[in-house]
């Protein structure tokens, strides 16, 4: 795993033997991100990661300007290693890290809206659609905002009325939502 782009560019993370996330592979995240390139500005962006895992995708918006990022996963492995990798990246002032459940923390969320949502549930859970509802239905994304679902070939969002677009890297797909006029 590899920060691919902007100031912490080269910075190298392996995951712990037998670590409980699979970490989106540097093939998707770069063409993720260079989708992301011609879509957003990623200076002063708060990005809300659920599913976080690695931190993988996190430490790449942190590097490339975000100003305020909140990574959660229910895991405490994952969220043990992302806070020692954020002290060890001296990225504290814009990433914070939560323990919770992503659906959870979703419907629970006060008065909180973000420029851009990333989740990477793992594939095999079915609760993909009832985390995408929530997010709308709880108005934690911005008039403006970008919804990144990463998933399966198993999952179809077509049918969901804030679906934009998919893209597919290899057996990576991200799926992208955005609040309809």
């Amino acid at each position: 795993m590899r920060i691919i782009r902007g100031v912490l560019k080269g910075k190298r993370f392996a995951t712990p033997p037998g670590f409980p996330s699979r970490p989106t592979t540097d093939f998707a995240k770069e063409g993720l991100f260079n989708i992301l390139d011609h879509l957003i500005d990623f200076d002063g962006l708060h990005v809300l990661d659920l599913c976080a895992g690695t931190g993988n995708i996190s430490f790449e918006f942190v590097s490339r300007g975000a100003e305020n990022l909140l990574a959660i996963d229910s895991h405490p492995r994952c969220v043990q290693y992302l806070k020692q990798n954020v002290q060890t990246l001296g990225i504290a002032s814009q990433m914070q890290v939560y323990k919770s459940d992503c659906v959870i923390y979703c419907r629970n969320a006060k008065q909180v809206q973000y420029d851009l949502i990333f989740a990477d549930p793992p594939f095999h859970l079915k609760f993909h659609q009832e985390l995408i509802e929530t997010i709308f239905s709880k108005a934690l994304l911005r008039p403006d905002g970008l919804l990144i679902i990463e998933h399966g070939k198993q999952h179809d969002f077509t049918s969901l009325p804030q679906f934009d677009s998919c893209r597919n890297f290899g057996n990576v797909y991200f799926s992208f939502f955005k609040h309809k006029a």
